[in-house]
């Protein structure tokens, strides 16, 4: 990816301070998604390394990850898995509790939603201290799945959450990097 890509998607993502406490600085992709140009790039430098490649499906992240996720699975001809917090989902679960940084939350998919074998890429917006993605490769690895790779538009590398899905032998690709958190 060329640094004018990158530059554009940067353009594109609005930088809010100090929310959701002060101190934070909160990256808003709504900007990124309601821009034509910027949405379509971002989605074609998501999909671009598994174009061609055999894919079976797309597991997003609620929420973001549902929007990013439902584009690259169209792109690739792929099924869309949605990982949803507890209690979301109207069919038979199955659950994962996962770190946050202020406690511990449960995720979920349906049970029959992955198959094991199944080639499956994981999407979110932005990986930062990677609880939530490290709950969700774990959930996926309990059905089965060969996880391709974790695709996010943003990595907040101070955080350390890519770090952490490496660990777990999970590929992980970012479009673009912000210092902090």
């Amino acid at each position: 990816m060329t640094a004018t890509v990158q530059s554009e998607l940067i353009s594109a993502i609005r930088s809010i301070p100090d929310y959701p406490k002060p101190g934070v600085m909160f990256r808003d992709i709504t900007t990124l998604l309601g821009n034509p140009k910027a949405f379509r790039r971002a989605i074609d430098e998501l999909v671009h390394p598994y174009a061609g490649t055999k894919v079976d499906k797309i597991a997003g992240i609620e929420a973001r990850g549902f929007i990013l996720g439902g584009a690259i699975a169209h792109q690739l001809s792929a099924g869309f898995v949605p990982i949803r917090k507890k209690g979301k989902l109207p069919h038979d679960t199955v659950r994962i509790a996962y770190s946050l940084e202020y406690g511990v939350d449960e995720m979920e998919m349906h049970r029959d939603a992955i198959q094991p074998g199944e080639k499956v890429i994981l999407v979110d917006d932005l990986i930062a201290t990677g609880g939530t993605a490290e709950g969700a490769v774990k959930l996926l690895k309990q059905m089965g799945a060969d996880i391709v790779a974790a695709c996010f538009i943003i990595d907040l590398p101070e955080l350390g959450g890519r770090r952490k899905l490496e660990a777990l032998g999970v590929n992980v690709r970012t479009l673009i990097e912000f210092e902090g958190h």
